[in-house]
């Protein structure tokens, strides 16, 4: 798995690795901005998607149409491989609704999956923005009770999952980070780094 010559050897986040979740029609500023952040910051940035049985795929950003090639399969991705994350980020875009695609409607989806064995373990921050919660409304009772914020399109999706909606731009919820849309993509990267740190003081 390549993480696209990031390779950062320095910073809060030196050793530290971050999953950010892919698929066609994403933002591609925020893309951008969360692989130059995270690796100004130490972090090594990697991306994941299904590959469908292929060695990599390629998707097209929504505005610009630009090519992004991910290697990273997130359904090979054992339960150590997901402890060594620091953060797993659902981004903005049709992101969480492609991935929650599955052809048997009996079972999750294998990003569903991911993203259950994730909330499992409490020092790996769980990032979602603009409609990055969509990915969860099979999975409602992750996020039950918990505060989150959403775009205006999702608020009533996630009060249905029982989530309770903050009207802020970005919301903390222990290892729970959410942000409003995409014009806060710089807010709520800074606040996963935050909560990394902070996550990583606390545990034993």
């Amino acid at each position: 798995m390549t993480t696209h010559g990031y390779h950062p050897q320095r910073g809060r986040l030196a050793g530290r690795r971050i999953g950010i979740l892919l698929e066609s029609d994403y933002v591609e500023p925020e893309i951008s901005y969360y692989r130059l952040r995270f690796a100004e910051e130490g972090a090594e940035v990697v991306l994941l998607t299904r590959l469908w049985g292929n060695d990599s795929l390629t998707f097209t950003g929504h505005e610009y149409r630009a090519p992004l090639t991910v290697d990273g399969d997130l359904e090979r991705l054992d339960f150590a491989e997901i402890a060594r994350l620091s953060a797993l980020i659902v981004p903005a875009g049709m992101v969480a609704d492609r991935l929650r695609y599955t052809e048997d409607v009996d079972r999750p989806a294998p990003a569903v999956q991911l993203l259950r064995r994730a909330f499992r373990l409490p020092h790996l921050v769980k990032g979602f923005i603009c409609h990055g919660l969509w990915l969860m409304s099979t999975s409602p009772e992750l996020i039950e009770n918990r505060s989150v914020t959403c775009h205006n399109n999702l608020v009533g999706d996630v009060r249905n999952m029982g989530a309770n909606y903050v009207g802020s731009d970005v919301v903390v919820d222990g290892d729970l980070v959410t942000g409003r849309t995409v014009e806060q993509a710089h807010v709520f990267a800074r606040t996963v780094i935050d909560r990394i740190l902070a996550t990583e003081e606390i545990l034993p």
